[in-house]
């Protein structure tokens, strides 16, 4: 039989205990792991706006065009994205200083991404990226 009259004590307290303990050994592998990540990215430098300084040789670099509809042209062959990278690798050893994607600003992202992608992958350590057409003043093309 079940008896009904007897009260049960009331729990009141709560031992954090286990909890702290588990927090401190998180906070000890992060703290163990977080030197370990290697966060480096591609390297991009930012280009300046004011004139031109004067160059007295031209570098050698590979040029990918993207137009508005997200076509890539290389040099002046028109290459789809999935010969973009092959392409690269062909005329790396031709151009030893670099890529230079010149972009639409309409292009989406993702053609962007695809041919920074491709560059990265192929091992040029040299970028930048320009826009194809003159941007005035209030940001618009």
């Amino acid at each position: 039989m079940a008896m009904r009259g007897t009260k049960r004590p009331i729990f009141n307290e709560i031992n954090i205990t286990p909890l702290t303990d588990i927090f401190l050994v998180l906070l000890i592998i992060m703290m163990v792991v977080a030197p370990m990540l290697n966060t480096s990215g591609l390297k991009l430098s930012v280009p300046s706006v004011g004139p031109a300084p004067d160059v007295k040789e031209q570098p050698k670099v590979t040029r990918i065009k993207i137009d508005a509809k997200g076509n890539y042209t290389v040099g002046d062959n028109a290459v789809p994205a999935e010969q973009l990278l092959f392409e690269i690798k062909r005329l790396k050893p031709q151009a030893p200083d670099g890529v230079i994607i010149e972009t639409d600003p309409t292009a989406t992202h993702n053609a962007l991404t695809v041919a920074m992608d491709a560059v990265q992958s192929a091992d040029i350590q040299k970028l930048a990226v320009t826009s194809s057409k003159p941007i005035d003043e209030e940001g618009a093309p």
